[in-house]
């Protein structure tokens, strides 16, 4: 009897040990092999194919002409011969050509693109994704955000893009440039929003006012216009310009939100109104008026403060009109403090034509109120 309770014993143990070992070869064996393979599947493509797959369908080339003057050419310098070969060539215009890029905003035909793409162009021709080159009017362009908007006749085949919120990015997110550099189709670049509020008049642009996006995307002559995306694949900017020289490698874009609004006055109006003083502004902060006030050479003394020092007032202008001098420096500006002369800029672009706007500045250190009614920039569009 015990010796049956033995083997029965045993013949239990060795049932254990097989289901275990069968548990332990199928969680070692077949789960990795089947894991593995799935994982493969997974990661056969990156987000970033994924989202640039969604959004190339809504980007296209622009291909455009316009007649430039050609300088006169003195034909009194040609070898009689040629002269008579050539006969005058007097100073014909000629035709020049150049691409670019743009986004489909809207599937009824409309595309966002860079003013200087399709500035004083006579033809514009839009390659779509599919292939199909379709003849673009443009609807306006703003020389101050450099952005244009251009209408094509609706196509089924149009698809336009997913606009995101380009006060949601953060540094580091990542960024994906799309476009036609180079007449090149759907190329696509990776990178991270490397920087934001990027000033475009330290890149040396004085004529315009924007807050770029900053990014290491390449972005490559023929990418102006196209679009930078999300991980999303969500428009976040408007590729405007790539910095050569020293520092290249730097890629910027218009804050998808500032493009909306230019494009919906474009879209209205056909222009969009920027309101201007007319002055010149420096920056000034306690450092530089302390450097200037120890200088013995200095014929003025600078108060040791922060705000937007006037260079210099335009003739004729609102600010000349208001009492605004040289000299002054702008302290406040509708309620609200001024540190620089950015921060006083963006307060005139939300500043409503012929509507008083408030400064207040310092002049020989007395602080005074003035009252000036913006005006339109003129000779700009």
């Amino acid at each position: 009897m015990l010796r049956l309770k033995k083997l029965e014993s045993l013949r239990r143990i060795r049932q254990i040990f097989f289901v275990t070992a069968s548990i332990v070869a199928f969680c070692f064996c077949s789960l990795p092999a089947l894991a593995t393979e799935d994982y493969q599947v997974i990661q056969q493509h990156s987000f970033v194919a994924d989202v640039a797959e969604k959004v190339s369908k809504s980007v296209v080339r622009i291909d455009i002409e316009r007649e430039i003057q050609a300088e006169e050419f003195e034909s009194d310098l040609l070898d009689p011969l040629l002269r008579d070969l050539l006969g005058d060539l007097g100073n014909a215009p000629q035709k020049e050509r150049g691409q670019g890029s743009g986004v489909v905003i809207d599937s009824t035909g409309l595309i966002l693109t860079n003013a200087h793409v399709v500035e004083r162009v006579d033809n514009v021709i839009i390659t779509l994704q599919n292939g199909a080159q379709v003849d673009g009017e443009v609807i306006g362009t703003d020389q101050v955000t450099d952005l244009a908007l251009v209408k094509i006749e609706e196509t089924s085949d149009l698809k336009s893009a997913k606009l995101g919120n380009s006060e949601d990015i953060k540094v580091g997110d990542w960024a994906i440039a799309l476009g036609t550099p180079y007449g090149l189709e759907s190329t696509v670049t990776l990178g991270i929003v490397s920087s934001l509020h990027r000033d475009i008049n330290s890149l040396g642009f004085s004529d315009k006012r924007l807050d770029l996006i900053q990014t290491d995307a390449a972005i490559n002559p023929g990418n102006s216009g196209g679009p930078l995306i999300n991980a999303n694949g969500e428009v976040i900017g408007i590729n405007t310009l790539v910095r050569s020289g020293p520092g290249a490698g730097l890629g910027f874009a218009i804050p998808i939100n500032l493009a909306s609004k230019v494009s919906d006055q474009l879209l209205e109006n056909g222009e969009v109104i920027h309101p201007y003083l007319g002055a010149q502004l420096v920056l000034l902060n306690e450092r530089i008026a302390k450097e200037h006030n120890q200088d013995p050479n200095s014929l003025i003394v600078l108060p040791e403060r922060s705000g937007a020092l006037v260079q210099s007032v335009f003739p004729q202008s609102p600010a000349e009109e208001g009492g605004l001098r040289r000299g002054d420096l702008v302290i406040n500006a509708q309620g609200n403090k001024i540190n620089d002369p950015k921060s006083l800029l963006m307060q005139v672009e939300n500043a409503q034509i012929g509507k008083p706007f408030e400064l207040e500045v310092l002049r020989n250190n007395k602080e005074m109120n003035l009252s000036i009614k913006p005006a339109a920039l003129p000779g700009i569009n």
